[in-house]
């Protein structure tokens, strides 16, 4: 019997290890955007032509080591990849924050009250998808001159839809539930009867929808700054250093390599994250 429960054990500890790898790594950009550029020295706009197109571990004129190689202006990669980290988590965050104020605020009020408010928004919402995401996203972008907080605004020009459409289906469930009839019953105004007791119950559902948004405006952000309509060339993104090596790609792989690797390690990660937290709290909350 022994040996059974420890073949049984061995298993289940073994796959909680491996289901705590997003995690890790997440934690890993996490610390790498928040310390990294406080400890490397990067001015994305300064080229350096005597040091370009260098091969990862080579010396620098200046003395130091470019461990990640070099573009071919004589920028350092390891620092576009660092500080491309931070700008990915800093437009991340901000956007899925926005998202979920937005689309959480709408889409619990249109729930709970429903009539003329479910219907304004059930045709704003139709309205928007028929629009490509992608598509609208590209023309805000590329209306207004380059910045962080025009990309974080083209990025939710849509994002917030999936938030709206989660929180409302809470609300609808909720709204003839036993204890929402007693606090209306009791007295109890709207407003507190959404935010006491309808809210709490959508935090699981909306934390597994943001993880997995989060990938989606990451994505999305290296592609506009891929394209040149994104960020300025003042702020370093991963997509910016992928584009600036595409055409020494046979020559220089790692420019385009290296954050493409970086680019796509965190998105497999919070994407299996994600997934993580949908099973967990229930992929039917998610419909």
């Amino acid at each position: 019997m022994t040996a059974v429960a420890g073949a049984i054990r061995r298993p289940v500890v073994r796959g909680r290890w491996l289901s705590r790898i997003p995690y890790a790594v997440l934690a890993l950009y996490i610390v790498v955007a928040g310390v990294g550029p406080l400890v490397i020295d990067y001015n994305p706009v300064r080229v350096s032509l005597d040091d370009r197109l260098l091969v990862p571990g080579s010396r620098l004129a200046s003395g130091g080591v470019a461990w990640l190689g070099t573009d071919g202006l004589g920028r350092d990669v390891l620092a576009q990849v660092v500080y491309g980290a931070r700008t990915s988590m800093i437009i991340g965050v901000a956007t899925v924050v926005v998202c979920c104020v937005i689309g959480v605020s709408v889409g619990i009020a249109a729930g709970y009250f429903r009539g003329w408010l479910d219907t304004v928004l059930a045709r704003g919402i139709d309205i928007l998808l028929a629009f490509p995401a992608i598509l609208l996203t590209i023309v805000i972008a590329g209306a207004f001159e380059r910045s962080v907080l025009v990309v974080v605004i083209a990025l939710s020009a849509t994002a917030w839809i999936s938030f709206a459409r989660v929180t409302r289906g809470v609300a609808l469930s909720m709204r003839e539930r036993a204890w929402i009839d007693a606090a209306r019953v009791l007295g109890v105004r709207p407003v507190a009867i959404l935010v006491r007791h309808i809210l709490p119950l959508t935090v699981g559902p909306i934390v597994a929808l943001a993880t997995l948004e989060f990938a989606l405006v990451v994505l999305a952000e290296a592609g506009l700054s891929f394209l040149g309509i994104g960020l300025p060339g003042t702020a370093v993104s991963w997509g910016q250093t992928i584009a600036n090596g595409k055409q020494y790609l046979e020559t220089a792989w790692w420019i385009s390599t290296l954050p493409g690797v970086a680019l796509s390690l965190l998105i497999i990660n919070i994407g299996i994250l994600g997934d993580q937290l949908t099973a967990r709290y229930g992929r039917g909350h998610l419909r």
